[in-house]
């Protein structure tokens, strides 16, 4: 799943019914969920917004993905 420049790998948990997702390649660690893949892409886009804001509002940059962080550490 990707939304601006931030990709994220979605795992599904059979037990609770729920997707589940987790941004790759930055260090720092932003996760979301959903009940449907509608809402788990709604969840993903809002949490980037949120953690772009927070940057701003931090005075800091929001980091920007590369290809060096390993995405196989989910």
């Amino acid at each position: 799943m990707k939304y601006k420049e931030y990709k994220a790998v979605i795992e599904y948990d059979e037990d609770d019914r729920l997707f589940f997702g987790r941004v790759v390649n930055i260090r720092d660690i932003i996760v979301f969920d959903g009940l449907s893949v509608d809402e788990l892409e709604q969840a993903f886009q809002a949490v980037i917004e949120q953690y772009i804001a927070h940057c701003q509002a931090a005075n800091k940059s929001p980091e920007i993905p590369t290809s060096n962080i390993s995405s196989s550490n989910f």
